[in-house]
């Protein structure tokens, strides 16, 4: 249903050095990038990252996350950890989710600007 998603943030350079460690594990890449703005995803782009003064605040009551697919559950464990040493926070350790599915397997992390990211795979155990 969806094509892409933007979001916005303050610092260019930190939001790349972020998504291109987490998001390298998954398998998608910066697929374009000038001066304010970063376009990723595995053959075209579906998350764009964009340079603005007043990205929307971090707000973990919104709801709001956005969730990326992940091939493996080594790649969701690898994201995780990629996320962490990137300046993420821990919103979930990688596992299971029972409560969503029987194969629902998700890790969860807040970026460095507070949006909080998913990587997901639904691999038979």
């Amino acid at each position: 249903m969806l094509d892409h998603i933007s979001i916005g943030v303050r610092d260019l350079a930190q939001a790349k050095a972020f998504y291109d460690a987490t998001l390298a594990p998954l398998g998608y890449r910066c697929l374009s990038q000038d001066d304010t703005s970063l376009g990723y995803g595995a053959e075209n782009i579906a998350f764009w990252v964009l340079l603005r003064e007043m990205p929307v605040p971090a707000d973990a009551a919104s709801g709001l996350h956005i969730c990326f697919a992940a091939p493996t559950r080594k790649a969701v464990d690898a994201f995780h950890a990629a996320a962490l040493t990137q300046g993420g926070h821990d919103n979930g350790k990688p596992g299971l989710r029972a409560d969503y599915g029987a194969g629902y397997y998700a890790g969860f992390i807040a970026d460095p600007d507070g949006y909080r990211i998913e990587a997901y795979c639904n691999e038979a155990p």
